[in-house]
């Protein structure tokens, strides 16, 4: 079900078992081939996908389609929010949600800026809240065994506006795509132990704008992308998605 297509009254007649999925992206620059709204757009498809799976088992929120980006405004077109803004804003949606009575909420994030910001949510809200289940997830954690099975570029391939990111907008919106802009990414790699990609993590934090990790504004592999790649994403992702949510509401 999605929230804002119901009425009050039939909101009101929901089983307060059914997990709310509320999807945190962004708006910022993917490159010269993907549209700022690329995180948006991804975040509610899998969050889409994963309603036509199980229609009566979910409840799906508007997307908070802004996020934590500063270290994108190098690049035309950026739109970020504070922390404080940000935590201020997913925590009040949630509060709401939780104020009409339901129990489980899971933070669907697309963003890798939003992963830091995020856990700081679950443990407010989590605190907070010590009677409700309060999760968060990004696309490429809850699957990453499966999608290293169906990357092909390797460490560095699945980055900002790569690989994987191209597969899925190819699959979303191919008429947003420009196709002709693809390029490979500018990817510097700077300490070992701070190298990684969407799929491969850091063994610590060190913090670099998006300009001092790839110039051109792409760290991965777009040219290696297809819209059947960005299928076989979007199966195993939500696949993993739905356990989830089949969990928390059996609690």
């Amino acid at each position: 079900m999605i929230w804002d297509q119901l009425t009050a009254r039939e909101i009101s007649k929901l089983d307060r078992s059914i997990p709310v999925v509320f999807p945190i992206a962004a708006t910022e620059q993917h490159g010269a081939h993907l549209p700022l709204a690329t995180d948006r757009m991804i975040g509610e498809h899998f969050a889409h996908n994963l309603h036509r799976t199980v229609p009566q088992e979910v409840l799906i929120l508007p997307a908070a389609g802004i996020g934590c980006s500063d270290h994108h405004m190098d690049f035309s077109g950026t739109l970020s929010l504070s922390h404080p803004a940000f935590i201020g804003y997913v925590m009040g949606i949630v509060e709401s949600v939780i104020h009409h009575g339901f129990l489980s909420v899971i933070l669907l994030n697309s963003h890798g800026g939003n992963q830091g910001v995020g856990q700081v949510l679950v443990e407010k809200l989590g605190y907070k809240y010590p009677d409700n289940n309060i999760v968060m997830t990004s696309w490429w954690q809850i699957a990453r065994d499966q999608l290293l099975e169906i990357t092909e570029t390797g460490f560095g391939g699945v980055g900002h506006a790569g690989e994987f990111e191209t597969s899925l907008m190819q699959l979303i919106a191919p008429d947003l795509v420009r196709s002709e802009s693809i390029e490979k990414g500018a990817n510097k790699l700077g300490l070992d132990w701070a190298n990684a990609d969407l799929l491969h993590g850091p063994r610590a934090s060190w913090y670099r704008t998006m300009k001092q990790l790839t110039p051109n504004g792409i760290f991965g592999l777009p040219g290696s992308a297809s819209a059947e790649k960005g299928s076989k994403i979007t199966e195993v992702v939500v696949k993993e998605l739905l356990k989830v949510v089949q969990d928390l509401q059996h609690r």
